[in-house]
C-alpha cells in the first residue's frame, strides 16, 4: 500500500471525505486552511488512496510528555466504510509506529471514542494497551 503524506491543498482535500466521517463537526469550506495552520504546528496527514481518492487517512504529531517522553500522538484514524477490512487502518498504524521508532521516539499514543470497539480490536491487535481515561472540560 502507497503511503503519501498530504502536503498540497489538493492532497488535502482528498482527505476530507474521511476525516468528516470521524469528524463530522468539521466545515469542508473552513477543513484545508485548518489543515494547514495544524501543519505549521507539526500536524502530519497520511493518507491511502484508491482511485484517486483517498479511502483512510490519519492524522498525528509529535509530543513530549513527562510521563511517557517523545512520541506521535494519533490525531485521528479512519477509513471510509466501503474500504474497512482491507487493511488500511492497519498499515496506516504500522506507518506512524515505524515514523516514530524511526525517529527515536519512545511511543505512540492516542485517544479512541469508547463506542468505537473495531478500532479499539485493531489497537489491542497491534500490541497498544488502555492506559487511562481522558477528561476534558469544555467551555
Amino acid at each position: 500500500m502507497d503511503i503519501k503524506i498530504a502536503k498540497t491543498e489538493k492532497d488535502i482535500l482528498k482527505c476530507w471525505d474521511v476525516i468528516n466521517v470521524l469528524r463530522p463537526h468539521l466545515e469542508k469550506d473552513k477543513f484545508v486552511a485548518t489543515v494547514k495552520e495544524m501543519i505549521d504546528e507539526g500536524y502530519i496527514l497520511a493518507f491511502i488512496e484508491a482511485d484517486g481518492k483517498a479511502v483512510s487517512a490519519t492524522g498525528y504529531r509529535y509530543q513530549q510528555y513527562l510521563y511517557i517522553g517523545k512520541h506521535y500522538y494519533i490525531d485521528d484514524l479512519i477509513t471510509l466504510e466501503p474500504g474497512r477490512g482491507k487493511g488500511y487502518a492497519s498499515a496506516l498504524l504500522d506507518f506512524v509506529v515505524a515514523e516514530a521508532k524511526k525517529n527515536g521516539y519512545e511511543a505512540v499514543t492516542l485517544d479512541s471514542g469508547h463506542h468505537r470497539s473495531t478500532a479499539h480490536r485493531l489497537y489491542l491487535n497491534k500490541g497498544f494497551v488502555i492506559s487511562a481515561h481522558h477528561f476534558q472540560k469544555k467551555f
